[in-house]
């Protein structure tokens, strides 16, 4: 890609990405994380329409009056975004591939991070972290994250997300909101021991310590197969190359139960943990997926 080409495609996602969260997100998105950067400031004497769940009864009942806890909102979050750039993303059957998409979603939340005077920060990973960019305000330092998104070629072609979340919490001192942007293909995320998914220690930290939530992109085939005969695929991540008959029947069952098996583990992963997570295909409108996780 040319210099030229790639601030042709920076100004395509950022036009676009960039109205949707003005318009839509920014409202949306203020009202999901206000009281995430609330701190303590003072009390004060009840007033008529005051909130009773602020009362503060210890002073209350040493003042024989009652009186309110009040918050001030802190001057900035920090939203930190963990994108997948493993080798399984550049995989797309119907207009796009799963990278483009995970771009402009991870743009759409950028811009709404800084519509919000707030900082917004990426870690890059495979099966490695590929990228740091820290935290940081302003539109400049949202169009580098976008170029970056665009044209970042990662070293490694694998997938630990369970690697990326421990880095991840061990880098981010301070509390923030965190957005895991990934087609969650979990190749290289089981436990050869017990056969289970490796995800969920490293998780329940990440959550623990921070506000974290998930948006898996994926593909309409990485869900079920389809009927087009004898096929050679090869697994963007191993670089493996077989053939597939994908007129089998009881091929294509193996494999779309094989997804819906690993979408179950996941569904239930996050319910233990206390994820949110929202699972949005690439041939889909992500506005509506986005809107519905900051409802959430």
């Amino acid at each position: 890609m040319t210099s030229e080409e790639l601030l042709q495609k920076v100004r395509k996602i950022e036009i676009k990405t960039h109205g949707l969260s003005k318009q839509i997100f920014a409202g949306e998105y203020h009202s999901q994380f206000k009281g995430k950067g609330m701190a303590f400031s003072e009390v004060r004497e009840y007033q008529l329409g005051d909130d009773v769940r602020q009362i503060d009864w210890n002073v209350t009942a040493r003042l024989n009056k009652p009186y309110i806890k009040v918050f001030e909102e802190e001057r900035e979050l920090t939203v930190m975004l963990l994108v997948d750039v493993s080798g399984s993303r550049n995989f797309g059957t119907i207009g796009q591939q799963k990278r483009d998409m995970i771009a402009e979603i991870a743009a759409t939340l950028a811009f709404s991070t800084i519509e919000n005077n707030d900082k917004v920060g990426v870690v890059f990973f495979s099966d490695k972290i590929e990228k740091y960019i820290p935290a940081k305000k302003g539109k400049q330092h949202v169009l580098r994250i976008i170029r970056e998104l665009i044209e970042y070629e990662p070293e490694s072609s694998g997938t630990d997300i369970a690697a990326a979340l421990e880095y991840f919490a061990n880098a981010q001192k301070r509390r923030c909101t965190a957005f895991l942007i990934s087609d969650l293909i979990l190749t290289g995320n089981f436990s050869q021991k017990s056969g289970k998914l490796r995800l969920e220690q490293p998780l329940m930290i990440a959550q623990n310590k921070h506000d974290l939530q998930v948006i898996q992109v994926y593909d309409c085939r990485d869900a079920e197969m389809p009927d087009v005969g004898l096929l050679k695929v090869k697994d963007a991540e191993t670089g493996k190359r077989i053939w597939v008959d994908t007129s089998s029947e009881d091929v294509r069952l193996g494999y779309s139960t094989s997804w819906q098996a690993q979408q179950k583990a996941l569904e239930q992963l996050f319910t233990r943990t206390g994820t949110r997570s929202i699972s949005v295909r690439t041939d889909e409108d992500y506005v509506k997926a986005l809107m519905r996780l900051f409802k959430r």
